[in-house]
């Protein structure tokens, strides 16, 4: 998750307002960080699980005004919130009208696996047909050796997308273990320098891999299509024990602790988005 934090902190001028579709609300961490470090956004979040939807409303509810209230900054003449809405995430996206997000993310794991229909390049396009020009579309994959999956869904990516970038654990990049990668990609330039720098200075360092060696990553792997998609690989049992360092947060969002770790978005069936 940290690592879709630093795409979404460089999509625009710092305390720009964004309008960001989450695929995948889990939690809500993200959502909660963009809200705190982006005031005035205007974000949906789409979760398929119906009883993690009202627990997170009960037990984890969102500190925000209600749709007349005022005191946000405007996007697209709204004030700032966050909406939830429970149903498939293709089938949403797929519903919104185009250009109508400036980032789109897609973290979206059903026990562990990502479901085969949220893999192609035909879900792919639906999130570049949702995107404003200037946009940036994010996943988070699950994979591990010998990183078939993560290879095709790069391709699949660079496919609908001009530019883009993998940012991952080096140890995953390497194949030596299954972990999550995360996945970029745009029709204008991505901010590599800086991204590559903030995934370096994470409390688990991180590679960001583009341009040339992000080819050679994916040479010989073919897009996803509907046709021949699969779930993604499931984790080994134990993967994903906790690395976390004492009092260690998501985001370092200054007056704020998270109210969710930093492996997770708190959805017992959900990959740690690191």
């Amino acid at each position: 998750m940290r690592r879709i934090g630093h795409l979404v902190d460089l999509a625009a001028p710092a305390r720009e307002p964004l309008r960001v579709l989450h695929l995948g609300g889990g939690g809500l961490t993200l959502a909660r960080y963009v809200a705190a470090t982006r005031p005035g956004s205007c974000q949906l979040a789409v979760e398929s699980d119906a009883a993690l939807v009202q627990f997170v409303r009960r037990r984890l509810p969102l500190a925000q005004r209600g749709r007349r209230g005022g005191g946000g900054r405007a996007v697209g003449g709204r004030a700032g919130r966050v909406r939830i809405r429970v149903g498939d995430a293709r089938a949403v996206l797929e519903q919104v009208p185009a250009g109508s997000f400036d980032v789109v993310v897609a973290d979206l794991f059903a026990d562990g696996r990502t479901p085969a229909h949220l893999t192609s390049a035909e879900f792919a396009v639906a999130a570049a047909r949702a995107l404003a020009p200037s946009g940036i579309y994010a996943a988070n994959v699950g994979d591990g050796p010998p990183l078939a999956h993560a290879r095709a869904r790069v391709a699949t990516v660079c496919s609908v997308f001009p530019h883009a970038c993998l940012i991952a654990d080096a140890a995953v990049l390497r194949g030596r273990r299954f972990g999550n990668l995360v996945v970029a990609g745009a029709r204008h330039g991505l901010p590599v320098a800086a991204l590559a720098r903030r995934t370096a200075g994470d409390p688990f360092p991180g590679r960001l891999v583009h341009g040339g060696e992000l080819d050679r990553f994916a040479a010989g792997a073919k897009p996803i299509t509907d046709a021949r998609a699969e779930p993604s690989p499931a984790a080994p049992p134990g993967t994903f024990a906790a690395r976390r360092k004492p009092g260690q947060t998501a985001f370092p969002v200054p007056g704020r602790i998270c109210p969710e770790s930093a492996t997770g978005s708190g959805r017992r069936s959900r990959h740690p988005g690191r």
